[in-house]
């Protein structure tokens, strides 16, 4: 039995907790991933997993050995999927999840052109939660987050920088203005957000006024584009990243309403799971979406 098939269960295994969850993903029998463990540590001479009710837990020298390997197992997966994506016809289905206004406008026209090399796509929206949900089940190969992914299973690289913008229709906007757009002034307008959490308000706030005001949404409605709309509209105030409202403030329907200081900046990442670099269509799309990167379309 190669040892490099032993490295490669035994980092599924490391990565998934779970022996029948990682020989699901490897495409093996559950008694197969065990044998190919058993075998590792029987060459090692040390455990490297305790058996629990609800999977398995790493040793110490579990967790060396991973250190050790994983990056190498990985770039070595990776690599034999890039030169079969290279060599051979792609062809397949490829599932990228994230956030439906930053697919919508940043990443669907590099997409448009991808069907003539025989690629599948899907195209899965979400928030935070799902998206992370989705990579976690292999529903999803590739995502883009406004987060740091965290975890064994996950690979990421940052893509892109989205400013947040407080923005509202003209009329509100010089109301605003002339109260020196202070938190007391922004808590007594309406406020038009993505859902009761306030996101990128509340960070918003806090880089720009160093406070916690008492914010109270008059309108929710989870989809950032439907939120510019209806500021546009003058049904109050939001906080939008600068890629969505650009070109209603180039055409006047939005208006900056700068604070003391400038809004905070969100990165944003490309993140996919490491098993799925195995497939040559996932790495095609990765690294043409890298390439995008490289080029600026994200800038």
């Amino acid at each position: 039995m190669s040892l490099l098939v032993q490295m490669r269960s035994f980092l599924e295994v490391y990565r998934a907790g779970s022996i029948s969850k990682a020989a699901e993903r490897l495409g093996l029998t559950q008694p197969a991933a065990s044998g190919h463990v058993q075998a590792l540590e029987s060459a090692l001479e040390k455990p490297l997993f305790v058996r629990t009710a609800r999977g398995v837990r790493p040793t110490s020298a579990a967790d060396e050995l991973a250190r050790v390997i994983g990056a190498h197992l990985d770039a070595v997966e990776a690599g034999v999927s890039a030169f079969r994506a290279r060599s051979t016809v792609i062809s397949g289905t490829v599932c990228i999840a994230g956030p439906a206004e930053f697919l919508g406008h940043r990443v669907a026209p590099m997409l448009a052109g991808l069907v003539q090399f025989g690629l599948k796509l899907r195209l899965l929206t979400g928030n935070r939660e799902r998206i992370y949900q989705w990579l976690d089940e292999g529903t999803a190969d590739l995502a883009i987050t406004a987060s740091r992914p965290a975890g064994r299973l996950l690979g990421f690289t940052e893509i892109a920088l989205e400013r947040l913008m407080l923005v509202a229709a003209p009329d509100l906007a010089r109301r605003l203005l002339a109260a020196s757009v202070v938190p007391d002034a922004l808590a007594a307008a309406a406020l038009v957000v993505y859902d009761e959490e306030l996101p990128l308000v509340r960070e918003y706030i806090a880089a720009v006024f160093d406070a916690e005001p008492a914010l109270h949404a008059a309108v929710t409605v989870p989809d950032l584009r439907i939120v510019a709309r209806l500021v546009a509209a003058g049904a109050g105030w939001s906080v939008l990243p600068d890629y969505l409202c650009a070109s209603m403030l180039a055409d006047g329907s939005l208006a900056q309403v700068a604070g003391p200081r400038p809004g905070p900046n969100n990165a944003l990442y490309l993140v996919w799971a490491k098993t799925a670099l195995r497939h040559s269509r996932v790495v095609f799309l990765r690294d043409r979406l890298l390439s995008e990167v490289r080029r600026g379309a994200f800038a």
